[in-house]
């Protein structure tokens, strides 16, 4: 049973970790954070174990064995290189909840790495190993890139302050609800198409230093693109458009390639699959 615990702390604390300004993502592309990256993991942390739960109470948390030891080493290997190239991962809590609900085709990765797949996902995609590779990739890019703390800065863009209010009445409890309540929303809020398009990229690079083959890129989002033709599918709500996708991919394949030609696999990584 998943647990969560209630963070502390002082108003000035709260202050220094929310208002932030402007960063730069792994590209080089410009980000207006109004929520730093370490306030966007501490409430990802409160967020993800909420949603967890509630998930682990009402018995949609996959425990097949054989699917658990197929994600962990995928996404083992893909931590493995996210760790090498960006450090201040090394200790992030990296986790897979695998929800059994044959009917989602979705996965997502918060600020923290914090990960979850449905397997509606894999069994619809009838996804390959170097398939799941990119899809795991593409959503751990997402929280390398900070963009989970992009969308709680959206989130908070469109709120009525709420943290901001608690932050001014010296009221540290209600600074870090209205936060808990941006982590919450950032769950539900796409991430923008400039986003998708920078975890493509990141993703199937990570994915490719792994040891998986960089054109199940473009084999996955033809079969994403073929299922929504007749349904188009959550994790599709603001991706950029799959034929487009599949040439910017395509495109980038040579070059991906170099990076691992004889595709080594890389050391897998241990973490958690939530059971």
């Amino acid at each position: 049973m998943m647990t969560s615990t209630t963070l502390k702390l002082p108003t000035f604390t709260i202050m220094a970790l929310l208002l932030v300004g402007c960063a730069s993502s792994p590209t080089g592309r410009n980000q207006f954070l109004l929520i730093s990256p370490e306030a966007a993991i501490l409430e990802s942390e409160t967020a993800y174990l909420s949603t967890v739960g509630a998930l682990d109470e009402e018995g949609k948390l996959a425990t097949d064995p054989n699917l658990m030891g197929r994600v962990g080493r995928i996404t083992g290997r893909l931590v493995t290189i996210a760790e090498e190239d960006f450090p201040n991962s090394q200790d992030w809590q990296w986790s897979v909840a695998i929800i059994d609900d044959p009917e989602t085709v979705n996965a997502w990765c918060m600020a923290g790495g914090r990960m979850a797949l449905y397997t509606g996902l894999i069994d619809q995609l009838e996804l390959t190993d170097d398939e799941l590779a990119q899809i795991m990739g593409h959503e751990i890019s997402h929280a390398l890139a900070n963009h989970t703390a992009e969308r709680m800065s959206r989130a908070m863009a469109t709120t009525i302050g709420v943290v901001a209010v608690g932050v001014a009445a010296d009221n540290s409890a209600a600074a870090m609800a209205g936060a808990a309540l941006l982590a919450n929303l950032a769950l539900e809020l796409p991430n923008s198409r400039v986003a998708e398009t920078e975890a493509d990229t990141i993703g199937m690079e990570l994915a490719t230093r792994a040891g998986y083959d960089p054109e199940a890129a473009v084999t996955l989002w033809q079969k994403m693109g073929s299922l929504s033709e007749e349904r188009p599918p959550e994790f599709l709500s603001t991706h950029p458009e799959p034929e487009n996708r599949q040439a910017e991919l395509q495109r980038q394949i040579p070059t991906m390639l170099a990076l691992n030609p004889n595709r080594v696999k890389a050391p897998i990584t241990e973490i958690e699959i939530v059971r």
